[in-house]
């Protein structure tokens, strides 16, 4: 396992929907590896295989430390993850991103959802999630799809991040790719 550079806004890869996986085998399970690694060292409790360079439809994610630090950690893998369906319910939950480091907005979504995927051995499976998980697992599906978190926001507060970040990155001497 290996620890990998997480991408941040301004990045234009951020932007790009991911391509299906085509096929579970040793070298998608070593990036399942390394993206546990480097979502649990971020910390955080979801991480899409675009954030760290891959733009394939993969996720890994973990929410029970969110819900309740004394359980045990319980790692989930969506390979080709597709919502199925969203409740008309909404839910408001403050959401931060790996890719957006340091920044919190609240974030209105549907309360429920069914996502149908693989997991990493390639059987197909549909759950229902609620809460946290239902949150974390859309904001990861809107990774995959080329969205941010922020794209839920106000324009004017979605601009206001995204020149906050580019500023940074230039002043950094980085660019945006």
């Amino acid at each position: 396992m290996a620890k990998r550079d997480i991408i941040a806004i301004p990045d234009k890869r951020l932007r790009l929907p991911s391509a299906p996986v085509e096929r579970i085998d040793d070298d998608l399970n070593r990036l399942i590896d390394d993206m546990f690694e480097t979502m649990y060292a971020a910390p955080g409790i979801g991480l899409a295989a675009v954030q760290v360079g891959v733009p394939r439809r993969l996720i890994t994610l973990d929410v029970v430390g969110r819900e309740d630090e004394a359980r045990a950690p319980e790692p989930m893998v969506l390979v080709n993850p597709e919502l199925l369906w969203t409740s008309d319910e909404r839910a408001t939950y403050e959401e931060g991103c790996l890719s957006i480091p340091d920044y919190y907005a609240e974030v209105e979504r549907p309360a429920r959802a069914r996502i149908a995927f693989l997991d990493r051995q390639g059987a197909r499976l549909e759950i229902e999630a609620n809460g946290v998980l239902a949150v974390c697992i859309q904001h990861e599906i809107d990774h995959i799809n080329g969205k941010l978190f922020i794209d839920h926001l106000s324009k004017l507060k979605r601009d206001m991040v995204v020149r906050k970040f580019a500023k940074a990155a230039k002043q950094a001497g980085g660019k945006a790719m």
